[in-house]
């Protein structure tokens, strides 16, 4: 990691990150504006010790046909967070709690959603005093830690030797101890400048700036959501592409929430970006959002598809 910033201003609701990974030596993973760099995440230290705790077991114990003691095995090997299906049924099971049970029995996705709506597998586990788990039940119940994967916020052209993201920090209370969003937490908070990570990349060959530079492109991308229009703009601008580049852009506050602001003004100036309409919904009584200024400049939009 070589750069960790936040873009969001100190008022903003959210914290919204921008950062450069250095893709050092001939070996390093290339990339391609569009494609999606996967980040291999570590568990946060103070969940694995609250898992302990409510498990009643020692961080050296070791577990049965795996590799290593329980605490390193939670901290990267297994999903802590997210609750499997398999964990799910245990918890009914053991529990005999009726709602679950019903919610499980009827395999409703949207129902179970909402059931685990800001709950992760410790605050279903607290939800039920009663239930205790052994070690070969631990083992067994936690998914492999999965890789997330996130938007390039950079174009490979201009940026050889790094990879960029632009990520949403998720960080919310229930229970009364605060919860991370795995990946996201881990970034923000626990990954320093110069220290090493895990990351590869994914190619997506479906989304990619035109081959043809005097194409046009329109380009709409709330929030973090502008990831990787960044990357296509930097790559249009390096490419010396004549189509015009058309961003729409918007979040809650124009002062806290305006990302990349200086970099998208910049080339807008500069005509790189040909146009640029934004919409800050919280900035008036009425809420605005992309969707409005898309139909307030409908006329021009279908201009610009009979273009290409």
């Amino acid at each position: 990691m070589t750069v960790n910033r936040r873009l969001s201003g100190d008022g903003s609701k959210k914290d919204i990150r921008h950062y450069e990974v250095a893709l050092p030596g001939e070996d390093a993973p290339t990339y391609e504006a569009g494609d999606a760099v996967n980040v291999v995440p570590v568990n946060d230290p103070a969940l694995v010790q609250l898992w302990l705790d409510r498990l009643g077991m020692k961080p050296d114990t070791a577990v049965p046909g795996q590799d290593g003691p329980l605490a390193e095995l939670m901290l990267r090997d297994w999903e802590i967070s997210t609750p499997s299906k398999d964990f799910l049924n245990m918890i009914a099971m053991k529990s005999k709690d009726d709602e679950l049970a019903h919610v499980l029995e009827h395999n409703d996705k949207q129902t179970l959603e909402d059931y685990v709506w800001s709950k992760d597998a410790l605050d279903l586990l607290h939800d039920f005093p009663a239930v205790e788990l052994d070690l070969h039940e631990v083992s067994t119940l936690f998914r492999p830690l999965q890789h997330r994967a996130y938007s390039i916020s950079s174009s490979s052209k201009v940026h050889a030797d790094s990879v960029h993201m632009t990520i949403a920090t998720v960080r919310y209370h229930n229970n009364r101890r605060l919860h991370q969003g795995v990946a996201s937490g881990y970034l923000a908070e626990r990954v320093g400048e110069t220290d090493e990570l895990s990351v590869f990349m994914s190619p997506n060959k479906n989304f990619r700036v035109p081959e043809a530079g005097d194409v046009p492109i329109i380009m709409v991308g709330p929030g973090t959501g502008v990831a990787p229009f960044r990357a296509f703009l930097q790559e249009r601008q390096a490419t010396g592409a004549t189509g015009g580049n058309w961003l729409f852009f918007g979040d809650q506050t124009r002062a806290q929430d305006f990302i990349y602001q200086d970099e998208l003004e910049a080339m807008n100036k500069d005509g790189v970006l040909s146009r640029l309409d934004l919409a800050f919904s919280r900035d008036q009584e009425s809420k605005v959002y992309v969707q409005h200024r898309m139909h307030e400049n409908g006329k021009d939009l279908f201009d610009w598809l009979e273009q290409g």
